[in-house]
């Protein structure tokens, strides 16, 4: 589920000002959003919220698809996890039996699909759902 004006996933909110100004119940992205999903993450029986945004990072300065993971306390939305980057490159991801899957390219051009978990920091991962294929195919498993 990604919503472009306005969305309200369970507990949590994703409002658009414009392409480069989003808000998470009261947390302000400055980046473009392209993807907005929602599930308990870390397993405490709350629901999270996964915003994809596009950025870079002090460690990748390039700008690329990444993850952010909040929490709700008292109404609002606070960081779990700002991350600068899972395991390949990543073009997609989606919230599913308690872990984050992810499409992703690798250096070499192929393709994954992956799963990962929290592991009390951030996400890890967890095992391939399949690797080294063209990209028709990991989108195919991804949406699976």
């Amino acid at each position: 589920m990604f919503c472009v004006s306005f969305c309200s996933a369970q507990s949590f909110e994703l409002q658009k000002e414009h392409d480069s100004l989003y808000y998470v119940n009261g947390w302000r992205l400055l980046y473009p959003v392209y993807q907005f999903q929602t599930g308990d993450v870390d397993g405490d029986g709350q629901t999270d919220a996964m915003v994809g945004v596009i950025k870079g990072t002090r460690y990748y300065p390039e700008k690329a698809r990444r993850i952010f993971i909040f929490k709700q306390v008292n109404g609002k939305a606070r960081p779990l996890w700002l991350g600068s980057k899972l395991g390949g490159i990543l073009e997609d991801f989606r919230y599913t039996n308690g872990k984050i899957r992810a499409l992703e390219k690798t250096t070499d051009g192929q393709y994954v699909v992956s799963d990962y978990h929290w592991d009390g920091f951030g996400m890890a991962f967890d095992h391939y759902i399949i690797k080294g294929v063209t990209r028709e195919t990991a989108i195919k498993r991804f949406r699976e």
